[in-house]
C-alpha cells in the first residue's frame, strides 16, 4: 500500500458508511491507504468497492432490541470479529482508526483499542449510537455534528466539524420569495407512508394557494399518488426518487423530511428550513434529538408521527406564505448551523495524529 494506511470502521446504514467514504477519499487524494472493516450484509458491501477501496469483512449484526435467540448469536459473533479485525491490523498495520460508529464499527474499534492504534470518531447525531458512547470516551478526537453530543466524550476530545455533505448543497444559493411557495417532501430513498398520508391529506387544503409540491414519494407507492396528484390540478410533481436532490433543495423554499444526521446536515448546507418528522423507531430516539437541535436554533419545527397532519403542513405555508420575512429568518437560521469542509478535517486530524 502506498503512503499511510488508515483503518475505516463502521457501516451498515448509508449514513454511516457515505461519511467514512467522503473522509477516505480525503486521504486517497493526499496519496495514502484508507481500508475498510464491515458486514456483507450493509451497505458497505457495494458502496466501498464501487469507489475502489478495499475492504475485509466480519460478521456481527446489531446490539439493540434483541432478543435472546440474537443475544446468544452476538455473543458468539463478537469474539470472532473481534478477533478477525486484530489479524487485520496485524496485517496492514494502519497507523490510526476512524470511526462513524454503528454495530458494524464495534469489533474493529474494540481490536484498535487493543492494539493501541490512536482512535478517532465521528458522531453525526445529537445523541450518539451505542458504539460511540461505549468506546468514545477513548478517542483522541470527538468529531461532532451536534454540541448536545459533546457530554458523551472526553471534554479534550471534542470538537464540532460537522458531516461530510456533497459540495453541491454548499453551492445552493439563498432563494428569495417570489409569491410562489415550493415544498420539497422527502421521505428518504425509500419515501415515508406517514409524510404521503399528510400531503396527501395537504392536497385538497391548497387550492386558491400559490404553491408547488416537489414530492419523493418512494417506489411502492409512486405510481398511485402521481395519479392521484395529477387529478388535483396542483402545481408540482411526484416522482419516486430525486436523482439530483441539490437542485430539488435550490428550488425549495421548505422542505418535510425526516430528521437524520444526513438529512439535517444537507438542510443546513442549503440554508433551507424544514418542518421535521423523526421517525419513531430510530434507536435511541436519536432523530428527535437531531430534530430539537434544529428547532432550538429557529431553523425548523418538529412534529411527531402521530402529530403531522395536512392541516399543520398548511398552517406553515400559510405563515410563510403572509409572512415571508420570516421565511427568509428561518433560511438564514439554517444558513448558520452549516459546517463545510467536515471530510477535509477529519483527514487533517487523522494526518497531523501520525506525526504526534
Amino acid at each position: 500500500m502506498a503512503g499511510k494506511c488508515f483503518l475505516m470502521a463502521g457501516g451498515g446504514t448509508g449514513g454511516h458508511v457515505m461519511p467514512l467514504l467522503a473522509v477516505a477519499e480525503q486521504l486517497r487524494t493526499r496519496g495514502n491507504s484508507p481500508y475498510f472493516i464491515g458486514t456483507k450484509t450493509g451497505f458497505e458491501a457495494r458502496l466501498v468497492p464501487e469507489r475502489k477501496f478495499p475492504i475485509e469483512y466480519i460478521d456481527i449484526g446489531g446490539f439493540v432490541g434483541l432478543g435472546l435467540a440474537r443475544k446468544l448469536k452476538l455473543l458468539y459473533q463478537l469474539p470472532l470479529a473481534i478477533l478477525r479485525s486484530l489479524a487485520s491490523i496485524r496485517k496492514n498495520k494502519p497507523v490510526a482508526c476512524f470511526s462513524l460508529g454503528g454495530y458494524a464499527a464495534a469489533p474493529p474499534v474494540v481490536a484498535s483499542l487493543l492494539s493501541g492504534l490512536p482512535l478517532v470518531v465521528m458522531e453525526p447525531n445529537a445523541m450518539p449510537g451505542v458504539v460511540n458512547r461505549w468506546m468514545g470516551r477513548f478517542a483522541y478526537k470527538a468529531l461532532l455534528s451536534f454540541p448536545q453530543a459533546s457530554s458523551y466524550f472526553p471534554a479534550r476530545a471534542v470538537e464540532i466539524t460537522g458531516l461530510p455533505v456533497r459540495e453541491e448543497f454548499f453551492a445552493i444559493e439563498a432563494k428569495p420569495f417570489t409569491g410562489e411557495l415550493t415544498l420539497l417532501i422527502t421521505g428518504g430513498s425509500q419515501g415515508s407512508q406517514t409524510l404521503n398520508n399528510a400531503v396527501r391529506e395537504l392536497w385538497p387544503l391548497l387550492h386558491g394557494l400559490n404553491v408547488r409540491l416537489i414530492h419523493q414519494c418512494g417506489r411502492s407507492q409512486e405510481e398511485q399518488l402521481r395519479q392521484d396528484f395529477t387529478q388535483t390540478c396542483l402545481k408540482g410533481e411526484v416522482k419516486a426518487f430525486i436523482q439530483d436532490m441539490p437542485s430539488a433543495y435550490q428550488t425549495a423554499d421548505l422542505v418535510l423530511c425526516r430528521a437524520g444526521a444526513g438529512t439535517v446536515s444537507e438542510l443546513a448546507a442549503a440554508g433551507r428550513p424544514a418542518i421535521l418528522v423523526p421517525f419513531p423507531f430510530a434507536a435511541d430516539d436519536h432523530q428527535a434529538k437531531n430534530a430539537q437541535a434544529v428547532v432550538d436554533a429557529g431553523a425548523g419545527f418538529m412534529f411527531r408521527d402521530s402529530e403531522l397532519t395536512g392541516r399543520a403542513i398548511l398552517e406553515i405555508i400559510n405563515n410563510f406564505i403572509q409572512h415571508p420575512d420570516q421565511l427568509a429568518a428561518m433560511s438564514a437560521r439554517a444558513h448558520a448551523l452549516r459546517q463545510p469542509g467536515a471530510a477535509s478535517r477529519a483527514a487533517d486530524i487523522l494526518l497531523e495524529l501520525d506525526k504526534t
